[in-house]
């Protein structure tokens, strides 16, 4: 009112204080938890309750393949919403189908026939329950710097120290090198080797290797080209399926379709989420070859989720795929990737304590070094389940305070924006990064 001082609005830290007492964070230690209010999204930018803009340089959690701003998505939805809110399993709706034929289409290979959940970690446990049905084997091969899910069976794949407090899991899950060329003691093709004697000595009782084609939130890890193909035919030789995890590496984030793509592999097993629908909606799939799908004819596929095939939800998913093809974003993140590979590469050049960049498409790493000749790290495994911070959440916080936001992983900043970002709207993310690395570079050894 005129003439006198209005009282100051505090609703929104008053949300955050709210949000703070009553929501469990995730992986965390609840006193550490600070949450902040996002009131609005527009194409790669979020906007927080004090009206501060900032580039969303991670896809949120690496996830936001879409941006957003997807209108096309956000129609779908609301209209699949008004028509058909929700209906069981056992029925179906148009897009459900849609869906489902779009997602053969765009796999590589046989893979054919769609089992929808409602997240990546469903679409993992899915997976391992069907190559568990299908060779009636139990075991299963995968690696120590993964991550498949919160869920039992697959935070029991997982190798991500945060399985720790979840152990002993499931039973039958076997861990093998990754194929960590900066970090390991093992060439990555040893790692492979690695693998092989695992098989042979397991006898014929694995089920499957479950890979993430590019490992994701442990550090971004390319493999060699020869990799991927070698590892299939190494697992097929020994009775046992490849599985490969494309949760956060589908949907263009690579250059590609998916992962595998990129190395030319078709898997016999694919589950993926996050891209699927750009995170407009919960959606997890996992997509099978036509000889397993055949094998579930007349063997029960004992399994099942109250939301599978949400009707809002593969709505979204197929409107998202839709995007993904009559937008070229797939083409686009090839090209942006390119160039944000390249952008990475001289920011290394500037910063001692740049001790690797890695990555494919829009999908990179920065990993940071105390001592580039020793390759000494500044976060390690054990600081994922530890109070407290690292210079490595130091650097994305400075980065966030410069109007970026980057996750962070162990020792590796996680670059995956969406596929929508510019040239000019990674220099300017580029230009936050470059000041923000002055922190480690500070902090390096003598």
């Amino acid at each position: 009112m005129s003439g006198q001082e209005s009282e100051p609005d505090t609703s929104q830290n008053e949300i955050e204080r709210i949000d703070k007492e009553y929501v469990f964070g995730t992986w965390s230690f609840q006193s550490e938890v600070s949450p902040t209010q996002v009131v609005h999204t527009d194409g790669v930018t979020f906007t927080d309750a004090n009206g501060d803009e900032y580039i969303d340089f991670s896809g949120q959690l690496m996830c936001s393949n879409l941006g957003h701003s997807a209108e096309r998505v956000t129609d779908a939805v609301t209209k699949q919403i008004n028509e058909t809110a929700y209906v069981a399993p056992g029925f179906t709706t148009e897009a459900r189908a849609k869906l489902g034929k779009k997602l053969a289409e765009v796999t590589p290979g046989d893979l054919s026939k769609t089992f929808f959940s409602t997240s990546g970690t469903e679409a993992v446990e899915a997976a391992i329950k069907m190559a568990r049905f299908y060779t009636g084997k139990q075991k299963i091969i995968s690696r120590y710097r993964s991550y498949h899910g919160a869920t039992y069976g697959s935070i029991s794949v997982t190798g991500d120290p945060r399985r720790l407090a979840a152990e002993p899991g499931i039973p039958g899950t076997i861990k093998a090198p990754d194929p960590y060329a900066y970090g390991s003691t093992l060439d990555p093709m040893q790692s492979l080797e690695y693998i092989e004697e695992m098989l042979k000595l397991e006898g014929d009782t694995v089920a499957a290797v479950l890979v993430e084609p590019i490992v994701g939130s442990n550090g971004i890890l390319v493999p060699p080209d020869e990799y991927l193909p070698r590892l299939k035919e190494i697992a097929h030789e020994h009775g046992a399926l490849l599985i490969c995890d494309e949760v956060m590496s589908g949907f263009g984030r690579t250059g590609e379709w998916f992962g595998c793509d990129v190395f030319d592999v078709e898997p016999d097993i694919m589950t993926m989420a996050k891209g699927l629908t750009g995170a407009y909606q919960p959606l997890g799939a996992t997509i099978v070859n036509s000889k397993i799908a055949e094998y579930f004819e007349d063997n029960m596929f004992c399994h099942g989720h109250t939301y599978s095939g949400h009707p809002a939800a593969v709505a979204a998913g197929l409107a998202a795929v839709e995007t993904y093809q009559s937008e070229n974003l797939v083409d686009q993140a090839r090209e942006a990737g390119e160039y944000l590979g390249t952008r990475l590469d001289d920011l290394a050049k500037d910063h001692p304590s740049v001790g690797d960049t890695r990555g494919v498409g829009l999908f990179r790493g920065i990993e940071l070094t105390k001592n580039p000749d020793k390759r000494v790290p500044f976060g390690t495994r054990e600081d994922k389940v530890s109070m407290g911070s690292t210079v490595v959440d130091e650097v994305a916080s400075k980065a966030y305070e410069n109007g970026v936001y980057v996750a962070n992983m162990i020792n590796t900043l996680i670059i995956a924006p969406p596929l929508t970002i510019t040239d000019a709207e990674i220099d300017d993310a580029i230009g936050a990064l470059d000041s923000a690395l002055e922190v480690s570079d500070n902090a390096m050894e003598e």
